[in-house]
């Protein structure tokens, strides 16, 4: 088998990885995932929040009686 790096591996390659260069792509893998993760999760909850602020408006316009002081 050659020796490749992870800079030189390619996933199309007819050979199976290392066992350190596997590691290393599911390492960035798991990170990327990770990262990606977040971002879509602080996406959604500001959605959410934007969401249940432009709820509450509309319901505070059509009972604005149950908001008086």
């Amino acid at each position: 088998m050659t020796k490749y790096s992870i800079d030189t591996y390619k996933l199309t390659s007819m050979e199976e990885p290392s066992d350190e260069i596997l590691s290393q792509l599911m390492r960035e893998a798991a990170e990327d995932a990770r990262i990606k993760g977040e971002a879509a999760h602080r996406r959604y909850h500001l959605q959410y929040v934007l969401s249940a602020r432009k709820a509450l408006a509309a319901f505070k316009a059509k009972n604005p009686t149950l908001f008086q002081k």
